[in-house]
C-alpha cells in the first residue's frame, strides 16, 4: 500500500469496493468539527463567501477565517451563532458516501483538496444542510454537538478576512 493511504471497507448494494483515500493527518475532535461543517455552510448562506481556508479545530476552542468585504454587524454575528443552533437542534444525520472524482456533485467544492488527493473522495452529508468532501471525524447526529458559542472575532481590513472563535457548551 503506498505511504499516506489508507483503505477503507464499503459494500455497496451487492459487490465489495476498496477505496483507497488519503490519510487524515489529524484526529478532530468529532463535535467540534461536525459543528465547522455547519458553520461553514451557514457562512455560505448568509453571506455568499467560500468556506473558510484557515481553520484550526481543537476540543476547547476553534476559530475559522473567511473571506468578507466587510466585517460583520453584531447583529449578524448573533444571528450567525442563532443560524448555527438551530441546524444543529435539528438532530440531523451525519453520513457519507464515497464517489469518484468525476461523479462529485457540482456544488461540492474540491478547493482545498490536496494535489495527491486520491481518486475515491469521501463526501460527509449533514442531514439536507450541508454536503463537502472531507476525511474528518464527525459525530452521527448533529445531537450529539452540543451548543454553539461565538465566543470572539475580528476583522483584517488590509485582507479582507474576519476571523471568529468559537466553542460548544453543553
Amino acid at each position: 500500500m503506498p505511504p499516506g493511504k489508507i483503505i477503507c471497507h464499503i459494500s455497496r448494494y451487492i459487490n465489495m469496493e476498496e477505496p483507497i483515500l488519503n490519510a487524515h493527518n489529524k484526529e478532530e475532535y468529532p463535535p467540534m468539527h461536525t459543528a465547522e461543517h455547519i458553520l461553514n455552510q451557514t457562512m455560505v448562506r448568509m453571506f455568499g463567501c467560500p468556506r473558510s481556508r484557515n481553520a484550526h479545530i481543537e476540543r476547547k476552542k476553534s476559530k475559522c477565517d473567511y473571506q468578507l468585504a466587510a466585517c460583520p454587524t453584531e447583529e449578524q454575528v448573533q444571528e450567525l451563532e442563532r443560524r448555527v443552533n438551530e441546524v444543529i437542534a435539528q438532530h440531523l444525520p451525519v453520513s457519507y458516501e464515497f464517489v469518484k472524482r468525476g461523479e462529485v456533485p457540482p456544488e461540492v467544492d474540491l478547493g482545498k483538496l490536496p494535489d495527491d488527493a486520491s481518486e475515491t473522495l469521501r463526501l460527509v452529508r449533514i442531514g439536507d444542510y450541508d454536503l463537502c468532501a472531507c476525511v474528518g471525524t464527525h459525530v452521527q447526529n448533529t445531537s450529539e454537538i452540543g451548543t454553539f458559542k461565538i465566543i470572539s472575532h475580528d476583522y483584517n481590513e488590509e485582507a479582507h478576512t474576519w476571523r471568529m472563535r468559537f466553542k460548544l457548551v453543553e
